[in-house]
């Protein structure tokens, strides 16, 4: 069977040679379904999941074109992702301002939330999103609407757990009749947001440790006692939560923009990557230092720690990220999405509103990129062969099943 070579190199190492330099010094101890994840990044665009082979009519050159795999984990595959989701979403923006909120856990509860990602994770969107759409309540007496971005990483690949929400400024009454409008700068106060998400948090922290749906393995066992895990809880609120108010965004092509870069954003992408040193079994990426003015600086790890750091990352198997709350909830959106607009459009603030409007792109189909041949740019291409997937060996250490 014919089994073309990988694509050339452009620049830098990428996140598979990366991680298959990681793997092989020494393989980590991972549960089945991260090293599922860790093969199709190692296997993405390589022969090893086949490909289709073009002959361009123009220039007479042949080229191959290796299949992705799709991972939603992957940088390489999460750009068409991203177009293919903003699309969808296009249909149920409102011209209306829109808030950024980034509601951000203490890093206390890093280790227990490494043992309990599926549980903390889902309490994280449930505490978040019911203090926002509280607040709508009581201040508006309506009903917001939110979309919440779940991200688990530092720049340096470390945990930091928080929630990115963009929240319409404003809200639609009960009755679907009225949309009341919130101020253009503000939305809710800071403070009282992060004490009352605190409070949730904590809350359904205790819930999940009462009902035993808490695990405390390794150098956890020791917080499994009571009094060990009031003392965590302690520790973790003597400080006040951080629930950060980015200023509000100036139209809706700001929210898809927003968007486009936070929704199917990884752990670390390929523009990161700077340097792989094989013999000293390191790799060199670049960070940006926010504590320090947000300046561009360089880190070097071991190739093994980057794979620990990386594998921090992996989201517990069909866990969604992406969530939509209020007005957008996905079993109500559609309806409530049209009953906004006509509330927003009979308003006394329609005139602003309509402003917006003029910045709402045009919905259009996303369609997958058609082949080119690299050598001569023509589409006009013939497909001689389907290639199919090779065998390979997997690294040492790899779980098989």
């Amino acid at each position: 069977m014919f089994c073309p070579g990988p694509p050339a190199k452009v620049s830098g190492p990428s996140l598979a040679e990366v991680l298959r330099l990681g793997l092989e010094a020494a393989p980590p101890a991972l549960p089945t379904e991260q090293w599922r994840h860790l093969r199709a990044l190692l296997a993405c665009r390589t022969p090893a999941l086949g490909g289709h082979r073009y002959w361009c009519q123009d220039c007479g050159q042949s080229h191959f074109v290796p299949h992705s795999c799709r991972n939603r984990h992957c940088p390489l595959c999460q750009g068409q992702a991203a177009r293919a989701w903003l699309a969808r979403q296009e249909a149920a923006l409102l011209p209306v301002p829109y808030f950024h909120l980034v509601f951000t856990l203490p890093h206390e509860l890093n280790p227990l939330m490494r043992q309990n990602q599926r549980a903390l994770y889902k309490l994280l969107f449930e505490a978040a999103s019911q203090t926002v759409l509280e607040f709508g309540q009581n201040r508006f007496g309506a009903q917001v609407g939110m979309t919440a971005v779940l991200h688990t990483w530092s720049q340096t690949l470390l945990d930091h757990y928080h929630l990115h929400c963009i929240v319409t400024g404003g809200g639609l009454t009960r009755d679907g009749s009225r949309w009341v409008s919130s101020s253009p700068d503000y939305l809710f106060p800071v403070l009282a947001l992060s004490a009352v998400f605190r409070g949730k948090f904590c809350a359904g922290l205790q819930q999940l440790y009462a009902a035993g749906q808490l695990q405390f393995h390794g150098q956890l066992a020791a917080l499994a006692g009571a009094k060990a895990f009031q003392g965590l809880l302690r520790q973790a609120t003597r400080r006040a939560w951080v629930v950060y108010a980015k200023r509000p965004f100036a139209g809706p092509r700001q929210v898809l923009a927003y968007l486009s870069r936070y929704t199917h954003r990884v752990a670390i992408g390929p523009s990161r990557l700077l340097v792989l040193d094989r013999p000293n079994h390191t790799v060199t990426f670049a960070w940006k230092d926010y504590a320090d003015g947000a300046r561009r600086k360089t880190m070097t790890l071991g190739a093994g720690e980057f794979v620990r750091r990386f594998c921090l990352h992996l989201l517990p198997v069909r866990f969604v990220k992406i969530r939509h709350y209020g007005l957008l909830g996905n079993r109500q959106r559609q309806s409530k999405v049209a009953q906004a607009w006509v509330a927003i459009v009979q308003g006394p603030r329609w005139a602003v509103a309509s402003e917006l409007l003029a910045e709402l792109p045009l919905p259009a189909p996303v369609a997958p990129p058609l082949p080119v041949c690299p050598f001569c740019g023509s589409a006009r291409l013939w497909l001689v062969e389907v290639v199919l997937p090779c065998r390979h060996t997997a690294p040492p250490g790899w779980d098989s099943s």
